[in-house]
């Protein structure tokens, strides 16, 4: 009786099933499209009424636009910004967040959600393109905040410009996954891994100079003794 009770109360619970919703809505959007997505599929999946889809969201249009918010912008979020803000060093985090990028076989045939909308609906949904642009823009830019912390620690180099390179590496990362999607080939992103890492070292500040100099004191040094 109290499971049955408890039960009741979980389905009754708004909020509970506003997120069944998002959830269901997000895996049918990133499986079919935004445009082929079916209400009946992500009803059917809940076991919701369509009386209750439309109490949380006025359309199919609006819970699109809560699975861009509250789903989608979450991705670059947990996935490249909250390890780039816990990492030491920018570098060795962007190649940890490259190098944990799934390559197993129905990631790689979904692609990015995120990219996959982009492409989708930008040029036919002005509200859809502002969310998704927001999300580009906030990734962009802790990928730059983390790259100007690295220059002032001395750990990347200082001739780059932030914001351009954390630009080129989001354009070459999503480069990499639309090819894989398209070939439906893990090896095709695992090529872009190993290339996209190879740049990421690349962006390292120099330490030979460093290393010369000191040699070079400890000579002056040595000389100084000697006389």
């Amino acid at each position: 009786m109290l499971r049955s009770r408890d039960t009741k109360r979980r389905l009754r619970d708004p909020e509970r099933t506003r997120e069944r919703l998002l959830q269901a809505g997000f895996l049918e959007v990133h499986r079919s499209g935004f445009r082929s997505a079916s209400i009946d599929t992500i009803l059917a999946a809940t076991n919701v009424t369509k009386g209750a889809l439309y109490y949380h969201f006025d359309g199919k249009e609006d819970l699109g636009y809560a699975i861009v918010e509250e789903i989608v912008a979450k991705l670059p979020q947990d996935n490249w910004l909250r390890p780039l803000e816990r990492g030491k060093n920018p570098i060795d985090a962007l190649i940890g967040i490259v190098q944990a990028t799934s390559v197993l076989p129905k990631d790689v045939k979904g692609g990015c959600p995120l990219v996959n909308l982009a492409q989708e609906m930008s040029s036919l949904d002005e509200q859809f393109r502002k969310r998704l642009e927001t999300i580009f823009n906030a990734w962009q830019e802790g990928i730059a905040t983390a790259l100007r912390k690295g220059q002032a620690q001395g750990t990347v180099r200082r001739d780059l410009v932030p914001e351009e390179t954390a630009g080129f590496l989001m354009a070459m990362y999503e480069g990499y996954v639309l090819l894989a999607k398209n070939a439906q080939d893990a090896k095709v992103w695992n090529v872009g891994i190993r290339n996209i890492v190879g740049w990421l070292r690349s962006l390292r500040a120099p330490r030979q100079s460093r290393r010369g100099g000191r040699r070079l004191m400890s000579k002056g040094r040595a000389g100084k003794q000697r006389q």
